[in-house]
Formats: structure tokens, C-alpha cells, sequence
């Protein structure tokens, strides 16, 4: 089993694991860096430009974590609202 899990069940998508933690310890430090480095390159310190950096690439690795899980969890979401909205649909349709 990889350190990283690419393809997720609608099932399995809704529960919480080691994808869900990393993304939540990568969040706040890409914020940090974020703010920390706009500042800094606004006054053209070059530790700004480098925490910019990082925090794009720290934010692109969390995108490649957790975004085939969000997919799963959508197209799931999805599937249930179009059923939904069909019974809906149905059963509000004028009948002769």
C-alpha cells in the first residue's frame, strides 16, 4: 500500500485517514507562508520570495494529496442529487 492513496471508493473517500491529516498539518503552513512571504516580497526581502515558494509548492502538493478523494466524494454527491432531483421532479410534474 502506498504512502499516499491515488484512487478512492465513494465509500472509502468518506472516511477519515492519513490523506485527510496530511492536508490538515500542510493547510495552516501553507497560510502561514503564504501571508509571511507576500509581506516580505512586498519589501523585497528575498526570505519572501522563498517562503512564496514553498508555500506554492507545499499547496500544490496538498492539492495532489486530497483532490482524488474530494473527486470521489463529489461524483458520489452528485449521483444522489441528480437522483434527488429527479424523484423531485417527478413528483411535482403535472399528471392528466
Amino acid at each position: 500500500m502506498p504512502f499516499i492513496r491515488r484512487n478512492w471508493s465513494d465509500a472509502d473517500a468518506d472516511e477519515w485517514t492519513r490523506e485527510d491529516w496530511i492536508t490538515i498539518l500542510i493547510s495552516p503552513i501553507v497560510y502561514a507562508l503564504s501571508m509571511v512571504g507576500l509581506a516580505m516580497a512586498c519589501l523585497f526581502q528575498w526570505e519572501g520570495f522563498v517562503m512564496l515558494a514553498v508555500s506554492i509548492i507545499l499547496g500544490v502538493l496538498m492539492h495532489w494529496i486530497i483532490d482524488p478523494k474530494l473527486k470521489a466524494v463529489s461524483a458520489e454527491y452528485e449521483k444522489k442529487q441528480k437522483g434527488y432531483l429527479d424523484d423531485l421532479e417527478a413528483s411535482a410534474r403535472w399528471r392528466e
